[in-house]
Parts: structure tokens; sequence; C-alpha cells
């Protein structure tokens, strides 16, 4: 897993005001106005603050900023929490995983951001989000080491980190500039060379098979 800068470039920081009113554009035509206006207006709690932050920061550990904007830099972490709110990826499928059982509302819903939150400060041996930079890179690729190597038994960190990976390849950034983007159909050429540094293409890009 490679890792990010502690401290992002100032003109790549979070969502812009274009970006966050694009995105309030988005969320109304997929679960309605109404509920787009609640959104938008509804009080933060230290909760919700922290669990913004603290996806903010994992999207950035795990794609970091390179000459390319990392995923917390475009806003993956905040499509994060808004996928695992509505049921993204079956979010909203019980987790089964034996230990994991205080995580779940009674609906059967498992709270990911929360288990989140008290598993990195576990790895981190405190507080994660306060943590130094190689303590929140190793608490984070811990997890990831440990999630994988229990496939294919499902972890929640498997939905966090698909996520992750969905927000930022179709993000403008991800999907046009980390990525290789030629609008389709676009130009057939029978013999393309490959190089290491070749990206991939965007239109080629599935957002299902992470392995």
């Amino acid at each position: 897993m490679t890792v990010a800068a502690d401290s992002p470039h100032p003109a790549d920081t979070g969502w812009q005001r274009r970006d966050f009113l694009a995105g309030l554009v988005l969320l109304g035509l997929a679960v309605g106005p109404a509920a787009a206006a609640v959104a938008a207006s509804a009080p933060q709690d230290a909760n919700i603050v922290r669990y913004q932050g603290l996806m903010r920061d994992v999207a950035q550990i795990v794609i970091p900023r390179t000459d390319t904007a990392g995923a917390g830099d475009v806003g993956a972490g905040a499509f994060v929490l808004l996928g695992l709110a509505h049921g993204l990826g079956g979010a909203h499928q019980p987790v089964t995983t034996p230990g994991l059982e205080g995580f779940s509302s009674a609906d059967g819903r498992f709270d990911h951001a929360r288990w989140l939150a008290l598993e990195l400060d576990r790895r981190a041996g405190g507080d994660f989000a306060h943590a130094g930079l190689p303590a929140r890179q190793a608490a984070v690729a811990g997890l990831d080491r440990d999630a994988f190597a229990d496939a294919p038994l499902a972890q929640p960190w498997h939905t966090i980190k698909n996520l992750v990976l969905t927000g930022y390849y179709t993000s403008e950034i991800g999907g046009s500039k980390e990525l290789n983007y030629e609008l389709v159909p676009g130009r057939w050429d029978p013999d393309v060379p490959v190089t290491p540094t070749t990206r991939a293409y965007s239109s080629d890009w599935t957002a299902i098979d992470f392995g």
C-alpha cells in the first residue's frame, strides 16, 4: 500500500464550493429534493464531524496524492459516508463476522463508521485522528492486510475500501486524470504499445472488481 503526504496542497484540499453544489444536485437526483435539502441543512454532531475527518484521512491513505490528487483530496471520504447511508456496495447487509455483533442496529444494519473509528483507534494505540502519519498509515495497512487475509469471509473493511475506490475512480480527477479518458467509441487501434507508465482507461474500468 502506498502512502500520502500529511498535508494536502491548498489547491487540492477537499471539495470546492462548485464540487459541493454539484454533489447536492446528484444527491437530490438520487434521493429526492427534500432529502437533499435536509442533508444540506442538518446540524453536524460531533460524531458526524469525526467520521467525516476519519473517512477523509483513510481515503487519502488508501489512494495517496502522487502527480494527481489523492482520494481524500477529491472527496472520496464523503462519498463513502453517503454510500454507507444509502446501502451502496451491500452496506445495509448484515455483517455476521464473529465478534462484531455489537456494531449492528436493531434492523441488522452494520455501523461501518463507528466500527472503523474504534478499530483504527485500537490499532493506532489511542486516538487515530491525532496519531502521527506513520502510525495512521500502519493502522490502515494492518487493517487492510488482516481483512483480506480472511477473505472470502466478509469484513466491514471490504465495503469501505470498495466505496473509497469507487468514489475516487468515478470522480473527475480519478476518471480523467489518474486514468486515461477517451470518449466512446473513440478510435480503434489494432496494436497499442503498453509500457510500465501506461495508464488504464476509465471507459474500461468496471467499478466492480477490486483484487
